[in-house]
């Protein structure tokens, strides 16, 4: 766990701005929340009458109590009481679910909005993982906020101020002494639990260490014996083991001393201010009865200064995740952080031309991966992009996609710049066959229906069939019913990439991108692939990215990249001709000469 992830949130003005701000997601709910919020003091307030009535319950029963009224009576009133509170409770708990779930779906749905459409550099800087806790974890601690932790918190605070009002008036004497002694040793029964709670977690952190030493041997035992390193490994996790023991010894003795506090200070208050009162009962300063539920409303006001030191640590970690969401819905969008441009593209020709770019990623801005780039691409021709690993390939399709700025130059499609267009329109002329596809886990329909999500059942099976993809649909049971699996793994690599093909397909695109999209298969699949490919292209500004230069051959131009730049082009023909070429050398290297001849 890194620094930030495990510093603890401080309260700040800004961080306590930032908390309220987030209530703006449940003022559609806002009446719930003030009645759910009335329901609270209105419960709270009846729940402080029951000690009482305890106390004159006792009294009742010892006579010590002069008015005309007995056992029977003070029951019915308790039974009235209990079902009165039932009903409070009942509907101030829905009033509140209502708020915390309405409110938190709301929330999770404009995080998820926002967070799919920030720009691709934002998920290059940050871990998945962390996105998805604070879509999940983040959004659990105000989800719990909204439902339980504000309304306790709120409630504890009542019953605390008004325990003591209570008490005041039962016995201002006794309830000096109370409040002299009990409170402060709650107190530091918390400061004390917190210490203990500390070194609990820094035992289990450590013994997380000490598995993930054995996690780590057990799943490269091969190269542990490979090296001969069993006595190392062992002597690791022993090390690891005895720093386990040293924080658990530590843990147990504060542990001890906790107990110990707890029986000689805690109790010690408690018996002290039961055996003060006991000598009031004795003096006939106080009845019994009321001793009793004096007793009652002190355990009862230790438990919510307690409560309300845990409550207050979870309002805390509530405010810290509030930051870390409302970062996220503060984020600019792809559209909020690109230069202005509304011009709606329409159906682009796809004549392509990029004019001295120059570009390095910004989580790398110290390396130029494109170096004064310039190339055209006429609209329907078919173009190549090859070149070793980290050459700039891959970076011209994601500039081209305005997933990032360049540097320096520019980029224009049918003579205007790129970003003279509104972004979504402009894509919608864009589909990408990657080399991994990633299909969704729902069925083969839904797949191909995302190249176009209102498309008619003929325009599917159209699409199926140009990208040969048909044939193997049609012998499923469920055909285009058939469930994928997470990311597509109930089919085969060439079936996967026959569905990506007839989703581009469908989508009808102007300008067509291939990355990698055959280097992955058999040779049986890649020519069915390929043939769906050549399908796919007809007509079509298509940018082929390749390694294996044999699917390249056919193309209108190849370019070669070299360090960011390009240092060649032309056909298959014409730079298989220059003898010292970075191209040639790389077809050698695939093709044997009878290849390379043809």
């Amino acid at each position: 766990m890194d620094n930030k992830e495990s510093a603890r949130p401080k309260l700040t003005r800004e961080s306590l701005r930032e908390a309220i701000r987030i209530f703006e997601y449940i003022r559609p709910y806002r009446w719930q929340f003030i009645f759910g919020l009335f329901l609270l003091f209105l419960g709270s307030t009846v729940f402080l009458v029951f000690p009482k009535i305890i106390g004159q319950m006792l009294d009742v029963a010892q006579g010590k109590v002069s008015a005309d009224i007995d056992l029977r009576q003070i029951g019915f009133w308790l039974i009235a009481i209990l079902v009165f509170q039932g009903v409070v409770s009942y509907l101030r708990v829905m009033m509140f679910a209502q708020v915390s779930e309405k409110g938190t779906a709301d929330i999770r749905v404009a995080l998820y909005r926002r967070l799919i459409s920030l720009p691709i550099v934002f998920f290059e800087k940050t871990r998945v993982g962390e996105l998805v806790s604070r879509l999940t974890n983040d959004i659990e601690k105000l989800y719990n906020t909204f439902y339980f932790i504000l309304a306790e918190f709120l409630r504890q605070i009542i019953i605390l101020v008004g325990g003591i009002g209570v008490l005041l008036w039962m016995s201002a004497k006794l309830a000096g002494v109370m409040l002299a002694t009990f409170p402060v040793i709650v107190i530091g029964a918390m400061f004390f639990g917190r210490w203990v709670r500390k070194l609990s977690k820094e035992r289990q952190n450590k013994l997380a260490e000490t598995n993930t030493i054995l996690d780590e041997t057990l799943q490269s035992i091969h190269a542990v014996k490979a090296f001969t390193n069993e006595l190392f490994e062992s002597r690791r996790y022993g090390r690891s083991n005895e720093s386990v023991v040293g924080v658990s010894m530590r843990y147990a003795k504060g542990r001890a001393v906790f107990a110990v506090f707890i029986i000689t200070m805690l109790f010690g208050a408690l018996f002290f201010v039961i055996g003060f009162g006991m000598y009031m009962v004795q003096t006939n300063q106080i009845t019994a009865g009321d001793l009793i539920a004096f007793v009652t409303y002190t355990a009862v006001i230790g438990g919510s200064i307690a409560s309300l030191g845990n409550f207050y640590t979870e309002l805390v970690g509530t405010v810290g995740a509030t930051e870390r969401v409302r970062e996220i819905l503060k984020s600019p969008t792809e559209a909020e952080e690109r230069p202005r441009g509304n011009m709606e593209a329409g159906r682009l020709r796809g004549n392509i031309s990029f004019e001295h770019v120059r570009f390095a990623y910004p989580t790398r801005p110290d390396v130029d991966v494109l170096k004064d780039v310039s190339l055209e691409i006429p609209a329907g021709k078919k173009v190549a992009l090859v070149g070793q690993s980290g050459a700039g390939k891959s970076t011209i399709m994601q500039l081209l996609l305005q997933f990032h700025f360049p540097a320096e130059g520019q980029i224009f499609v049918d003579g205007r710049n790129i970003f003279d267009y509104e972004l979504e329109s402009y894509r919608a002329n864009f589909a990408i066959v990657p080399q991994e596809v990633i299909l969704f886990g729902g069925t083969i329909r839904e797949n191909i229906l995302y190249g176009k999500p209102d498309a008619t059942e003929e325009e599917i099976i159209d699409a199926a069939k140009q990208a040969n993809a048909w044939t193997f649909i049609s012998r499923f049971p469920e055909k285009l019913e058939t469930v994928v699996g997470e990311r597509g793994i109930k089919l085969s690599g060439g079936q996967r990439q026959r569905i990506a093909i007839a989703r581009a397909i469908l989508r009808n695109p102007s300008i067509l991108l291939l990355d990698e999209a055959t280097s992955s298969l058999d040779a049986e699949s890649e020519k069915v692939v390929q043939e769906a490919l050549n399908n796919l292209m007809e007509g079509r500004t298509s940018i082929i990215i390749a390694h294996r230069l044999a699917t390249v051959r056919d193309v209108d131009c190849i370019y070669v990249l070299e360090s960011g730049q390009i240092a060649e082009q032309g056909t298959h023909e014409e730079l298989s001709l220059l003898p010292d070429g970075v191209y040639s050398s790389l077809a050698r290297l695939q093709f044997d000469s009878q290849a390379v001849s043809r």
